[in-house]
């Protein structure tokens, strides 16, 4: 392994999970806390704890802190695991120029799928099946001419082009909701993301949200994991997880992982990653019957659900493809392993 010291930039279970898996695989790891979260498990969980500057949230999302914290603690990688900055581009540069290997995508895969118009562009370009919607920022005025083309009955979603999480994430159903709607996703996205820019497609009332997860090597190669159903939601929540999804037909299910694997591999994807679809429930089969929503390149919560039913460990499987290890090192490369 290319790397010994693994600077934990996170707090809470997700540290925890991250810390048993590295340890496993004889790396030295270091946890870092602010000062509200002192005394958090995660801190004596680890092989030694590093102080952050300030309380709450605002210290996991220092760039420059946690860098020089990676840096002090003697950390030559870095695991950001999920939220804070998990999916920033400018983070994983940064620890790149700093000698740091990140733990995540590249930097060109957080950049490309942090932005969801340029990712159903991706998607489009890789012959992927898209909702109807407009790729870039929009305007109110924009919005208001999108829900006016989608005819009676139309309904659309306003989302925020960055983040994720049903954050900066509006259900339109009538043209009066619209400048509302706008305002509160706009301002709500730049709360959570400093970005405000949103994007709108059409909502389908009737569908299921299924997920497929990926792993990729730095060599080209593509895995899948099989896909999780999450339709079981709450204010854009998932609440409830299910591996592999129930009552697909092999026809569709088959159809939604090769096109995750075809778009992962038209945009070289390295590590982990998780490609998102919406099946409508009214389709029978085929690639008419499911559209890419967005893929999140990053561990997810819920990533436990696929590791039960697979066996893989895929926060070690993280750590090894991120020390250069390839896809059939990690004996990821025999066919059923996703059954």
């Amino acid at each position: 392994m290319n790397f010994t010291s693994l600077l934990v930039a996170n707090r809470g279970e997700i540290a925890i999970r991250i810390i048993r898996a590295a340890a496993s695989l004889g790396l030295r790891t270091v946890a870092i806390y602010s000062e509200d979260d002192a005394a958090s498990l995660h801190t004596r969980m680890a092989d030694e704890a590093r102080p952050l500057n300030g309380a709450g949230i605002p210290p996991y999302l220092d760039t420059d802190g946690l860098i020089q914290v990676a840096k002090d603690a003697g950390c030559d990688a870095v695991h950001p695991g999920y939220g804070f900055l998990a999916e920033s581009a400018e983070f994983a540069l940064r620890c790149g120029e700093e000698g740091i290997t990140y733990v995540g995508p590249s930097v060109e895969n957080l950049d490309l799928f942090g932005d969801k118009g340029r990712a159903r562009t991706a998607a489009e370009a890789a012959d992927v099946p898209i909702m109807k919607g407009i790729d870039g920022p929009v305007s109110v005025e924009e919005a208001h001419e999108f829900f006016a083309s989608l005819g009676a009955g139309g309904a659309m979603m306003i989302k925020a082009i960055a983040g994720g999480g049903g954050r900066g994430t509006r259900v339109v159903t009538s043209a009066d909701e619209i400048d509302r709607s706008y305002r509160r996703a706009h301002s709500e996205a730049t709360r959570s993301f400093g970005n405000g820019d949103l994007y709108v497609e059409e909502l389908v009332q009737k569908a299921r949200h299924v997920e497929v997860q990926i792993l990729g090597d730095t060599g080209g190669e593509i895995v899948h994991l099989g896909e999780r159903e999450c339709t079981i939601q709450r204010r854009h929540q998932k609440v409830v997880e299910i591996a592999p999804a129930p009552n697909l037909s092999e026809e569709l299910r088959t159809s939604i992982i090769d096109s995750a694997l075809r778009l992962a591999k038209s945009v070289g994807y390295t590590n982990l990653g998780t490609f998102e679809f919406l099946v409508y429930t009214d389709a029978a089969s085929g690639d008419g019957a499911f559209a890419f929503i967005e893929a999140n390149a990053r561990l997810q919560v819920e990533h436990t659900v696929t590791e039960e039913v697979t066996g893989v460990d895929i926060v070690q499987s993280q750590i090894r493809l991120a020390a250069g290890e390839s896809i059939a090192d990690l004996g990821l490369d025999q066919p059923g392993i996703a059954t």
